[in-house]
């Protein structure tokens, strides 16, 4: 058997204090710990620890910014994107699964990668297989393809998914994810992050950038050649394989996980039906408005998940959220991570808004 990856952590976060993020930190003695926004009783049994115990988000930018780290980002939400900041500032290894530091503050990201002389390598399964097929070959690059697995709703009509409920949405086919990152799958919203992600880990305009439904979820990404030639990553459907390749990059390491069955293998690809699903057009057009417009979209969709997990509005109703938010916040310029959470801030209160005079 492979020996597991070898790595000394130095620092867990986490948002709360649940039971689970407890016994990690016990388990771990000599490991930091921190915990974003506790609640009292939370806060209480995590002081037992002592003194290798922080609290709030800035002792989680605080660890990020430590140098001489790889930093494993993988906070839902915008909230990523102080901590992005601060490895990447810092000189560090950002391995990013965080994904809305990019798509809120794609530009602000770019400045301090380049300003703190770091490097910065994708989690995601699609943007991990980008950066391998890209490294091997990026001669003569037409298009790059992203493939989704469709989520919970593929082949729903608009009619159907306008009665489709919260737990029927939350019922992902290949993955076991978090709340708000199913719901994005579900609307085909997650994709088109990633299309808004990929345009700035890999500096591909998005006329260049295409998304396939590929219900297996074997094969992560394509890459198209100029002579029409194409490559594509596969591999089980197994986030392991990802995170072990940011942390080791540009190496890779020997593993113990599952192999794929060619044999049993029965690839189907189909195009996104993006009439049912609106969700990805108006990534695209966030994306190509630019600016802060992405940062706008990600803060309304946040909102837009959040009504419709607590059955304030439909699932239909979340692109007629991130839609109408769009239409009343101005696109800006951001320079800062103040610039992105003013607009982020912004685009909150006029999607709540929305929700109020629309939904």
């Amino acid at each position: 058997m492979a020996e597991a990856l070898d790595v000394d952590i130095d620092v867990i976060a986490a948002r709360q204090g649940s039971d689970a993020f407890f016994t990690m930190a016990t388990e771990r003695p000599e490991t930091s710990v921190v915990v974003a926004a506790p609640t009292p009783a939370e806060r209480e049994r995590f002081e037992s620890l002592g003194s290798r115990v922080a609290f709030g988000a800035e002792a989680v930018a605080a660890a990020a910014a430590t140098a001489d780290r790889i930093v494993v980002n993988g906070i839902v939400g915008s909230a990523g994107l102080a901590p992005s900041i601060a490895a990447l500032e810092a000189g560090n290894r950002l391995a990013l699964a965080n994904k809305e530091s990019l798509v809120a503050g794609g530009p602000v990201v770019l400045a301090a990668l380049e300003a703190g002389g770091g490097d910065m390598v994708p989690i995601d399964s699609e943007h991990s297989a980008l950066a391998q097929l890209l490294a091997a070959d990026d001669r003569g690059v037409e298009r790059i393809l992203l493939t989704a697995s469709g989520g919970p709703f593929r082949g729903w009509s608009t009619d159907q998914l306008a009665a489709a409920t919260p737990a029927q949405a939350l019922a992902h086919p290949t993955w076991d994810m978090g709340r708000r990152i199913s719901i994005d799958s579900a609307t085909l919203m997650n994709k088109g992050f990633e299309v808004i992600e990929a345009h700035f880990l890999f500096g591909i305009d998005y006329a260049r950038i295409g998304v396939v439904v590929h219900p297996q979820s074997v094969v992560h990404a394509i890459v198209e050649y100029v002579d029409g030639s194409m490559t594509a990553h596969l591999g089980d459907p197994d986030m392991r394989m990802p995170i072990q390749s940011a942390i080791t990059w540009p190496q890779r390491q020997q593993a113990d996980w599952r192999r794929l069955n060619f044999e049993d293998l029965d690839l189907r690809f189909e195009p996104p039906d993006r009439d049912a699903f609106p969700c990805l057009g108006l990534a695209f057009a966030a994306g190509a408005v630019g600016d802060s417009m992405p940062a706008v979209l990600n803060a309304a969709d946040e909102i837009a998940v959040e009504a419709f997990l607590t059955e304030r509005i439909g699932f239909g109703s979340i692109a007629v959220v991130v839609e109408g938010t769009m239409e009343r916040v101005a696109a800006r310029s951001i320079k800062t991570v103040a610039d992105v959470l003013e607009v982020d801030e912004e685009a909150r209160a006029v999607a709540w808004d929305v929700i109020g005079t629309s939904c």
